[in-house]
């Protein structure tokens, strides 16, 4: 599917506020309410707009820290960690890398405690190296064509 800039413009609008209906999308974008939801339908069909989730404050939800944890698996254990990451609640992100490092996770934490016993956990799979992030620079920049 192309994204012509009528697309465009549309996943814009989306990205800044997936909760806003189609008529106001279609005021902003200069079409009709119904060419609105045609389009979005097409795009969801063609795999580029991929779901519409709601974005939770970590530290109104008692998460005091932020970190991010880069990890060099140990011989054997990269596969394990894959299956057993999916299931801990203080992951936000994670990817496997190419370079010196096999994953990068995004976690968030309630206290240095709750760090801590992270950090345990995830040294039986690897060699871990931890930063606390201090603020968010750049968060969800919409994605254009």
């Amino acid at each position: 599917m192309m994204i012509d800039s009528l697309n465009n413009r549309i996943l814009q609008c989306l990205q800044e506020d997936a909760r806003q209906s189609n008529t106001a999308i279609a005021k902003k974008v200069g079409v009709s309410s119904p060419a609105v939801g045609e389009r979005i339908r097409k795009m969801e069909d063609a795999g580029i707009l991929q779901g519409y989730k709601a974005i939770v404050n970590p530290e109104a939800m008692g998460y005091q820290l932020k970190a991010i944890i880069t990890i060099r698996a140990f011989m054997g254990k990269l596969k394990p960690f894959l299956e057993n990451v999916k299931k801990w609640e203080e992951v936000v992100n994670c990817y496997r890398i190419t370079g010196n490092e096999n994953i990068v996770m995004e976690v968030v934490l309630r206290n240095q405690k709750h760090l801590e016993e992270l950090i345990d956990r995830v040294i039986t799979y690897g060699e871990s190296k931890t930063q606390i992030v201090l603020s968010h620079v750049v968060s969800y920049n919409p994605i254009v064509k």
